[in-house]
């Protein structure tokens, strides 16, 4: 069983479970189905999310906060599933709306939080474990996506579990049998003296970006050669769903500026759509200033808010009395949204990297500090527009991205060079690459047989052009530090 640990909430957004269930979605197609697949998530509004797009999903019921208190109902999750395999059942585990009796308050699971002297024993104390083993029960594997992990707890789940750990900074070593930073300005080199003779496998870059499928680039061009974005008011059910239809008298290209003739000179100086994005959550509603410093009546505006964003009523309210303005959300189609537009500007998440897979021009800036580093990437290496830290500077970065905006609106050649950089940084195939590293034998999770050179179209990489059964420990660590040079 994979089992993959991850939250979104009005605090956080849903951006890490957004990037687990894209990796999801890969593991399940390399596995032939999504019955080994199991989300865990802290609270019923993560599990929500990941049922409506159609994984399994156990809650907690713990502070997403406190990793720790979680262990106990880590070894009661383990032993159901052990009881359904020996019982030779499919597992049902994962359904929350039958299990919300079973879950405590946390009120009710303090005295269940041990101290560090006797929390050995909440998940599989070394005999435990060699019994599994001696037993033919193979270990499960965990995918973690929190900033609030700590050593105690991942060595915890290591007892029972091959575990993999997604790292957005950089900074320390993690007792963990895997990594993955697939941030631009995630240093190898540096990943491998922080894990040197810790038999970790990284995998480390871009190039390991995991974006939908929507966002591969053959993907993306077979929607431009259909004229997906073509002419007239957008459809709201092609994208997702907005306050309202309205008839605004604006044409509508792709972000090729190509116009309607379809020749790639036409109508090049004309910016006719601009999309704002920064994220589920919000709560500062930064959407909403960038759109006041920008706004112009001769532009439409795209504004993609998640169901976490607090003043989600008062921006259906300001579509409403705009003609010019869309107000989107539960987004479906993202990159034939992001295809219509010849601007966007973005907080500096994934969403970076989408928008560079398709090669739409943006001004980035970071909302938080785990999105610092890829900004500044973004702007030192002139890749796009990089505005500055706004949970720093919020003023300044403001008045920065106007500025940029301007600037971006009037230079067709700066957005054609923002566009040829950009697509440099991502292709869209990085969590089919993640999925494929993943069920490499030495990941216990996968399922025997389910990723050779038959399926699996990069795995000469990681193998080195051997078969994976045969490929060597050391050599597939070696191998996956580097994976700017495939």
């Amino acid at each position: 069983m994979i089992y993959i640990r991850g939250d979104g909430n009005a605090r956080i957004g849903a951006g890490h479970l957004m990037r687990c269930m894209t990796i999801a979605e890969e593991l399940a197609r390399l596995q032939g189905g999504r019955e080994k697949i199991c989300f865990v998530c802290a609270d019923e509004d993560s599990g929500a999310l990941v049922r409506e797009n159609g994984f399994r999903s156990y809650v907690l019921g713990t502070d997403y906060r406190d990793m720790e208190s979680e262990l106990p109902l880590w070894r009661e999750l383990w032993g159901k599933q052990r009881q359904e395999e020996d019982s030779g059942r499919d597992s049902d585990i994962a359904d929350s709306s039958d299990r919300d009796s079973d879950i405590a308050d946390s009120s009710d699971r303090d005295s269940d939080i041990a101290d560090s002297s006797d929390r050995d024993s909440d998940i599989a104390d070394g005999s435990d474990r060699d019994s599994d083993v001696a037993d033919g029960f193979s270990r499960d594997s965990v995918i973690v996506d929190s900033y609030y992990v700590t050593d105690f707890y991942l060595e915890a789940l290591g007892e029972k579990a091959y575990t993999v750990l997604m790292d957005d900074m950089g900074v320390r070593r993690y007792p963990v049998d895997c990594v993955i930073n697939y941030n631009a300005p995630a240093s190898p080199e540096t990943y491998r003296k922080l894990y040197q003779g810790s038999g970790t496998k990284l995998l480390i870059g871009s190039r390991y970006t995991p974006l939908r499928k929507q966002f591969r680039r053959a993907e993306a061009r077979s929607a431009e050669d259909t004229g997906l974005p073509g002419s007239g008011k957008p459809d709201r059910r092609q994208f997702g769903e907005t306050a309202g239809e309205k008839d605004t008298g604006v044409k509508h290209s792709c972000n090729t500026e190509t116009g309607t003739d379809g020749t790639g000179k036409a109508g090049r100086n004309a910016i006719l759509e601009v999309l704002i994005t920064v994220g589920g959550g919000d709560p500062g509603n930064i959407a909403g200033e960038i759109l006041k410093r920008i706004y112009r009546d001769d532009f439409l505006f795209h504004i993609v808010t998640g169901r976490f964003h607090p003043e989600f009523q008062r921006m259906q309210e300001l579509e409403k009395a705009h003609n010019n303005i869309y107000i989107h959300h539960d987004v479906k189609d993202m990159a034939g949204l992001m295809r219509r537009c010849q601007i966007a500007l973005t907080a500096g998440g994934s969403t970076v990297y989408e928008l560079a897979a398709l090669g739409v021009p943006f001004i980035c800036f970071s909302c938080a500090e785990n999105q610092e580093a890829l900004v500044d990437h973004i702007g030192s290496r002139q890749i796009a527009g990089s505005a500055g830290a706004w949970h720093r500077e919020p003023e300044q970065t403001l008045e920065r991205i106007g500025r940029l905006f301007e600037e971006l609106a009037k230079e067709p050649k700066l957005r054609e060079a923002f566009r040829a950089r950009e697509m440099a940084l991502a292709d869209g195939k990085g969590a089919q690459r993640l999925a494929e590293a993943l069920l490499l034998p030495d990941c216990p999770g996968a399922v025997p047989g389910s990723c050779q050179p038959g399926n699996c179209a990069e795995t000469a990489f990681y193998c080195s052009g051997t078969k994976a059964e045969s490929c060597a420990d050391d050599q597939l660590k070696t191998l996956t530090l580097f994976p700017d040079t495939f």
